[in-house]
């Protein structure tokens, strides 16, 4: 596997920080080269929040990049914010439930997703970024769903124990995800 280098971009709640740390979590498990860094705004609510992941079978030598193999962007201002991590080999993914305007990209695919509404009218409001993070897993192919799923639990395993429909609704989130990009579901 070539390393493969996601930007998440949302507004400061939408848990763009979350799927992140998740992500680079199930890598190390799995026994991948993992990279993690945050940017968000002084606001941690209402702010642009961005995260730059990668993952890969061998070393990582350079933290920073400037494409995006996949980004999604889960907001307008998103959309602003991270256009510049995008080129024509780039995968797009948009809220097509959040955002006004489809992005006008020179990207390979843009893939309008309505993940918001989906877990609002489906699921619960509170699992929306991880409808997301199952659009990012089928997306990229970079790790299995077990080790998301493992470190889901290594994650919120206190709040998984407290209440196990939590589980159960996380868990049919990331399914949710994968079918939406299986899909490619757009409103």
């Amino acid at each position: 596997m070539a390393r493969t280098k996601i930007v998440l971009a949302g507004e400061g709640g939408h848990g763009v920080q979350s799927i992140a740390k998740i992500l680079v979590e199930a890598g190390y498990a799995a026994n991948k080269k993992v990279l993690y860094i945050p940017n968000f705004g002084v606001e941690q609510r209402g702010g642009v929040s961005i995260a730059f992941c990668q993952i890969s079978d061998k070393e990582i030598g350079e933290p920073r990049f400037s494409k995006g193999d996949i980004v999604i962007m889960l907001s307008d201002r998103a959309i602003d914010r991270c256009s510049i991590y995008v080129d024509k080999d780039s995968t797009v993914v948009y809220d097509s439930s959040i955002c006004n305007t489809r992005p006008e990209l020179n990207a390979k695919e843009i893939i309008g997703i309505p993940a918001n509404q989906i877990a609002n009218d489906e699921i619960s409001a509170r699992v929306f970024n991880i409808i997301i993070l199952g659009v990012v897993i089928k997306a990229t192919g970079v790790l299995d769903i077990q080790d998301i799923k493992d470190a889901m639990i290594a994650a919120f395993g206190k709040k998984f124990d407290e209440n196990p429909e939590l589980k159960e609704m996380n868990f049919k989130a990331l399914e949710k995800g994968i079918e939406l990009m299986e899909t490619k579901a757009s409103v």
